[in-house]
C-alpha cells in the first residue's frame, strides 16, 4: 500500500496485479510505503478502513481517493497457480506442482478450499464498507496505459516500471465445465471486472456473502 499525501491518493496493492513493480517505482514518491508484512502490504479495503483510514483522514485529508487494480478473474487465478509452482514451496501444502490448472480452479471453487487454493477473492478484497469507505478509482490490470496515465497525471511525474516477482510460465487449460462453475460461484468477481469503465470509473458492488460450496 502506498499513500501520497500531496496527491491525496492511496494505492491499495491487490495481490497478483503487478503491485510489487508499482511499489518499487512509486515508493520514493510516497509519504507512506507499506511493503511488509504481506498482511499490511496487501491490506484490503476492510483493513485499510479499520487501521489506516482514521490516521490518514486525520493527518492528511478526509477526501483521499483510493486506487486499486483488478485482474481478469481467470488470469488472476492463473497467476496464483503459477506463483505457487515456485521451487521454494515445492512439497508444501501451498504448492501446486503436482496438479493441473483445472484441478486448482476446481479446488478454489470448493466450500472449504485446500491450502494451495486458498487465495481469497478480488471482490472481497475490494468490497465497500458500511461506512462508505471504498475504492474510488479501479483500473483493470489489462489497461496498463490507462493506469499509467492516471498515475502520471495525479502524481505529476513520469513513471517507469520494470517487471518484478514474475511467475514461471505454465499451461493454463481450463475445461468448459470448470470455467462455468467458477463463473457461477464467483459471479461477483466477473461482474466487478466487467463493470470497470474507461479511466478507472466503475460502480462499486454492495457487500456480498462469502462464497460457499453449492455442489
Amino acid at each position: 500500500m502506498l499513500v501520497f499525501s500531496k496527491a491525496n491518493l492511496v494505492f491499495l496493492s491487490v495481490p497478483k496485479t503487478g503491485s510489487t513493480a508499482y511499489q518499487a517505482a512509486l515508493a520514493p514518491l510516497a509519504a507512506i510505503a507499506v511493503t511488509s508484512p504481506p498482511e499490511l502490504k496487501h491490506a484490503p479495503v476492510f483493513r485499510y478502513n479499520r487501521f489506516f483510514r482514521p490516521m490518514i483522514e486525520r493527518f492528511i485529508s478526509a477526501d483521499v481517493d483510493v486506487l486499486a487494480v483488478m485482474r481478469e478473474p481467470i488470469s488472476w487465478l492463473g497467476s496464483w497457480y503459477r506463483y505457487r509452482q515456485r521451487s521454494a514451496i515445492q512439497g508444501t501444502p501451498n504448492g501446486t506442482h503436482d496438479i493441473s490448472f483445472d484441478d486448482f480452479v476446481s479446488a478454489y471453487c470448493m466450500g472449504k478450499q485446500p491450502d494451495f487454493a486458498a487465495v481469497g477473492a478480488q471482490s472481497k478484497f475490494l468490497e465497500p464498507q458500511r461506512n462508505g469507505t471504498c475504492v474510488t478509482h479501479l483500473f483493470r490490470y489489462e489497461d496498463q496505459p490507462g493506469l499509467m496515465r492516471f498515475l502520471e497525471n495525479r502524481l505529476e511525474t513520469r513513471i517507469r516500471t520494470a517487471p518484478l516477482n514474475a511467475s514461471p510460465a505454465r499451461p493454463l487449460e481450463l475445461s468448459a465445465r470448470t470455467e462455468a462453475r467458477l463463473r457461477r460461484k464467483f459471479a461477483s468477481d466477473f461482474a466487478l471486472w466487467n463493470g470497470i469503465g474507461e479511466g478507472g470509473q466503475y460502480c462499486p458492488l454492495p457487500a456480498r456473502p462469502k462464497p460457499g460450496d453449492d455442489d
